[in-house]
């Protein structure tokens, strides 16, 4: 069987299949999305419930266990991993690999559905759910910055505009907003004011729930006409709001502004972002996964004048960080790398054949052979990454092996007298059985690796496949264009005449036979010694395999720098605002910062932890790596005390669903939390003093401050306050409550409700807060457990009805 035949006397049929090879090749070059990796990353949900004011405890056991019970029931899951915080639950669901993202969502917001009836009722909305790994690096990032207007302002058009519209596009897993939050109306109780007043807070939440509604009110109908019902139930401001009548006291109206400030403000204080040292609201974009980040980040790209449109011209919309530019960067370098690669596989075959047109039929083959690669990895959805790049580039050397094979068998038939076509019949016909056995024999080096599982197998597998379809090519090449070019272009170089270019070649290449010729003379006259050089290469080879420092995937430099900022646990907001100054002051004064992102607060953030992204300059402005940039920073950090800022390379890869202030983690679990508490700690030490390690910490937060309040439960009853109406009161003076919604056509507002600031500087506040008995005597709330004697002495003016360790 001659399979090149029909193809050698054909040639014009030949050309055409091969001009439409190269055609579908470059085509479908065009079309391949860019990547830095294949796509190996697990599905993972996110879901998030709020409740403010809420201490982790509570989140746990009442938002958290409840959501747990109910995802651990979806199939698929392979981790689930929860963490809550003052106000916050954040639960990752992470799937099995082969499961699909929009089943796993809809599995997930099922078991939300049936976890809501045991959720607080108090919930302000139902949790939310949103395809991305928290684990992974943000993809872009905007900044909004203003002169004019507010911070609350531009949250609001952050959260209510842009944010709505960058998540439509496709590939945008979440859009975190960052750096404020939503304005509100602030009720800042004077509790002092309202026990002389005989109010408790609960009193006043009660009437804000009642005084700002939004309900249907029905219409008007006649005989020929219709009129909708409409009145003034709803207030938008500060200024409406203050005077509102809450009670009564000895017949004269108490109005709000009458017990305490109302104020325009933003509904979590415990919030701050800085971009480049200055006030900013940020906009954290995150990809879903499986989507591609170049396509991604360029519809964001192409969308933004129409973003930028939709806000005042009096904000600034800029970019602090696009994670595409060192991916393309680098995507052009391996490019670049395989053109190369190409021209000295060329220059080597023109080396030893010294005949341009002997050289041009590989110069065409391999190439070739690339483009035909290029349709077939469209056809699989693969993209053009740094391993699939690599796999082309590997792959030069063994697709022009085929051409020159061929070449040469068809070369000696020449040189033997037998015309370009016979010379081509014969060769190609002698030598196409050992081209298909060295092809399937590469394609079977990479079976291994097709069949491994888990994310490794899942990483390589692209670059498997690649390499096996780049050889697949180029034995489909070999066999039908090679030969049919052989039979056409080949000459005959005995009966030329060579130049002083053809005749010093051949002198070198006689000399280098020659010295070969000896040496492997020498080689089989000392057998022995070369056996026992044999043996220790091989004990060499098993002593680095043992002994070489091994890892699951190279360091990365892609100019990005990911920071955790922790500090102490019982660190008050306002010294944490200034920790996140110094620690922006410091990174930015690095010669290799080019942009600097931190927040701080927000949801699910504690008051103590904060996030910062770092941009580098260019590699050629830089002239350091990631790594030795963290390096000279890290002594820099440390000088400021009670806090430090973990700083890690941004890798492409990441592994897992929880953020880490390192690039290991090691998760301790235990049934008992107590004995968690124990043994975490001791680990860590253990850990700090391994050589190998630094920046070691911990993610658990039990080391702060706490009041706890003791309940007399005997005078709380004989007072007629109940234990839920003591929590309430405490909520409402201390949670950040919202107790009543704004509504508006463009989003929801809410009005929070606490005392003012200097009722919350220590324990001793806790005195001055007081709750209504129902025998209308201010009976107060919490107090200390030496004021219980009170209580039998004037019950009407009781202090007691919980006391306080």
């Amino acid at each position: 069987m001659h399979l090149s035949a029909p193809f050698i006397r054909r040639p014009v049929g030949t050309s055409l299949l091969t001009l439409a090879l190269m055609l579908a090749g470059v085509l479908a070059y065009m079309l391949l999305p860019v990547a830095p990796m294949p796509e190996v990353e697990f599905p993972t949900i996110g879901v998030q419930a709020s409740l403010p004011g809420a201490s982790p405890e509570v989140m746990a056991s009442a938002v958290a266990t409840p959501l747990e019970r109910e995802f651990g029931r979806i199939a698929g899951v392979t981790q689930m991993t929860s963490v809550s915080t003052l106000g916050g639950t954040s639960v990752v669901l992470q799937f099995d690999l082969n499961r699909d993202i929009d089943a796993a969502a809809r599995d997930v917001q099922a078991a939300i559905n049936a976890a809501r009836g045991q959720l607080p009722s108090n919930l302000p909305g139902n949790p939310t759910y949103n395809k991305f790994n928290p684990a992974d690096a943000p993809i872009y990032i905007l900044a909004l910055t203003s002169d004019l207007i507010t911070k609350p302002k531009m949250y609001d058009y952050a959260s209510s505009i842009l944010a709505q519209k960058l998540a439509q596009i496709n590939g945008v897993g979440q859009v975190y907003v960052g750096g404020s939050s939503n304005p509100a109306v602030r009720i800042e109780a004077n509790p002092t004011v309202l026990s002389s007043y005989g109010i408790g807070l609960e009193a006043v939440r009660t009437s804000m729930g009642t005084v700002n509604v939004n309900i249907p009110k029905g219409s008007l109908n006649d005989k020929t006409r219709q009129m909708i019902v409409q009145d003034t139930d709803q207030m938008f401001g500060a200024t409406a709001y203050k005077p509102l009548i809450i009670a009564y006291s000895n017949g004269r109206p108490v109005r709000l502004q009458d017990i305490g400030d109302v104020v325009d403000s933003v509904e979590n204080i415990y919030t701050s972002g800085l971009a480049n040292g200055k006030p900013a609201v940020l906009v954290i974009i995150f990809k879903a996964p499986g989507a591609n980040i170049i396509h991604t980040v360029d519809q964001i790209k192409q969308d933004m004048p129409q973003l930028a449109a939709s806000l005042p011209p009096s904000i600034k919309l800029s970019t602090i960080l696009d994670r595409t530019l060192t991916i393309r960067a680098a995507v052009s370098d391996v490019e670049l790398t395989l053109v190369i690669s190409v021209m000295l596989v060329v220059l080597v075959v023109f080396f030893f054949l010294r005949d341009p047109m002997a050289t041009l039929i590989p110069s065409i083959s391999v190439p070739l052979s690339l483009l035909g690669t290029f349709g077939l990895m469209f056809l699989l959805g693969y993209t053009l990454d740094n391993l699939s790049l690599m796999a082309l580039t590997i792959s030069t050397g063994f697709v022009v092996d085929d051409a020159i094979v061929v070449i040469e068998n068809i070369s000696r038939y020449r040189e033997e007298g037998y015309s370009s076509f016979d010379a081509a019949m014969r060769g190609s016909r002698e030598i196409g059985f050992t081209v298909i056995s060295m092809s399937l024999s590469l394609v079977a080096v990479f079976i291994p690796i097709l069949l491994m599982g888990g994310i490794v197998g899942r990483l390589f597998r692209e670059f498997a496949v690649t390499l096996s379809l780049a050889i697949c090519v180029s034995l489909v090449v070999s066999l039908t264009t090679t030969p049919m070019m052989s039979a056409y272009f080949l000459r005959d170089q005995h009966a030329r005449k060579h130049g002083r270019l053809y005749r010093g070649c051949e002198w070198i290449f006689e000399k280098s036979l020659s010295i070969y010729r000896h040496g492997l003379h020498w080689v089989l006259d000392h057998q022995g010694l070369m056996l026992v050089v044999t043996l220790l290469t091989f004990v060499v080879n098993v002593y680095l395999f043992i002994f070489i420092p091994k890892g699951f995937f190279p360091q990365q430099d892609t100019g990005r720098i990911a920071g955790s900022i922790r500090a102490d646990q019982d660190i008050s907001f306002e010294a944490m605002r200034i920790k996140q100054r110094q620690f922006t002051a410091i990174v930015m004064k690095d010669p290799a910062v080019d942009s600097v992102i931190s927040f701080i607060g927000g949801t699910g953030n504690t008051v103590n932890t904060g996030r910062m992204f770092v941009t580098l300059k260019q590699e050629n402005e830089r002239h350091a790596s990631a790594d030795q940039i963290i390096d000279r920073l890290r002594p820099k950090l440390l000088t400021i005390p009670g806090a430090n800022l973990f700083m890690q390379a941004s890798q492409d890869i990441s592994v897992g669903g929880r953020i880490s202030d390192a690039q290991y983690q090691y998760t301790l679990s235990d049934q008992s939390l107590s004995e968690l508490q124990t043994w975490a700690p001791r680990l860590q030490g253990l850990l700090r003093n391994l050589p190998e390690l630094r920046d070691v910490s911990t993610d658990s937060q039990d080391q702060g401050l706490e009041t706890e309040l003791v309940i007399d439960r005997d005078t709380a009853s004989r007072l007629g306050i109940s234990t839920q109406t003591i929590d309430n009161t405490l909520y409402d003076a201390f949670g950040q409550r919202q107790v009543s919604t704004i509504y508006t056509p463009l989003n929801q507002y809410h009005v929070v409700l606490e005392v003012a600031q200097q009722f919350q500087l220590d324990p001793e506040a806790l005195r001055n807060i007081y709750v209504k008995a129902t025998n209308s005597t201010p009976a107060a709330a919490t107090g200390s457990a030496a004021l219980a004697a009170a209580v039998t002495q004037a019950p009407t003016q009781t202090q007691a009805a919980a006391s306080t360790e």
